[in-house]
């Protein structure tokens, strides 16, 4: 699950056709162009969550283009000086279990709910999908008008963006199976949420009020600023899986510490551990294939 949030949050994504529009389509371009396989995704107006299989071990390079693109037709939808994401680097909460991938799906769907701006997560006017629609939606979304030049062979006429389910839940379950799960579990988080709004006194802003936002306003709810940033997830009650993740990546991490003192001492030959990124594409060091 990838999540980023805009410079301050401010809502420079407020829900209109344009930022779909934009959003919609640089997505897909991006998709395509790096092998990402999209399964859940929202654009609420201050971030972005994202549910995403990254096939061909590209997804650093996806999230760069995308939010740079992203950021850039933004600047000049809004009329936006300066940066428009956040200085912090990309949330990639790696989904360790069937049941974390269930609930980080809802999860995303239920977060215009979460954030106390609508009653329902299907009520949310801006870019987002439904349980039903998971794994057979699919855009076809025309270049916009901004930023993409038509000129320019790298930016179709139109691209098409199209849903999949996660591979780690194909083969266990039906694919109404799992959008069954996905709803109920969606319904449940949706509950607490509504019951969470209430409690804090907050009113839901509905539809209307959303649209008429502005998008240089900033958010004001409370959020912790530099909180824990976790590397995976595993679900609820799942204690064994928990502590099975917290091993492999600490044994990950010694190796990797290992591996990079060697090659500081000029041993290029050291081999790196599975899922080393930066240090295969940027000094093309050995990587363990295991």
């Amino acid at each position: 699950m990838v999540t980023r949030r805009t410079l301050r949050r401010h809502h420079l994504f407020r829900p209109d056709p344009a930022i779909a529009q934009l959003y919609l389509y640089t997505l897909g371009v991006c998709a395509k162009e790096f092998g990402i396989q999209l399964h859940a995704f929202v654009l609420m107006s201050t971030h972005e969550h994202l549910v995403v299989t990254d096939t061909n071990k590209r997804l650093p390079d996806f999230l760069q283009r995308l939010h740079r693109l992203v950021a850039l037709g933004t600047k000049v939808l809004r009329k936006w000086e300066g940066p428009v994401w956040d200085h912090e680097r990309s949330s990639v909460v790696r989904l360790m279990t069937e049941r974390a991938v269930i609930e980080k799906m809802a999860y995303v769907l239920a977060n215009p709910v979460k954030a106390g701006l609508v009653q329902r997560a299907a009520h949310w006017p801006g870019v987002t999908v439904l349980p039903q629609e998971l794994g057979r939606r699919t855009w076809k979304i025309k270049r916009p008008e901004v930023y993409f030049k038509a000129d320019n062979s790298k930016w179709p006429d139109e691209v098409e963006l199209t849903l999949t389910l996660p591979p780690t839940l194909q083969g266990l379950y039906t694919d109404t199976q799992i959008r069954d799960a996905v709803a109920l579990e969606l319904t449940h988080q949706e509950r607490l949420a509504r019951a969470d709004v209430k409690r804090r006194g907050w009113r839901v802003l509905g539809t209307k009020q959303i649209r008429r936002m502005s998008p240089y306003r900033r958010a004001k709810s409370f959020e912790p600023i530099r909180g824990r940033n976790p590397a995976f997830a595993v679900g609820h009650g799942q204690r064994r899986a928990f502590f099975a993740a917290v091993a492999e990546l600490r044994a990950f991490r010694r190796a990797y510490r290992a591996a990079l003192e060697l090659w500081r001492a000029g041993l290029r030959q050291t081999v790196f551990p599975a899922g080393t990124w930066a240090m295969r594409c940027i000094h093309a060091a050995p990587v363990d294939t295991g």
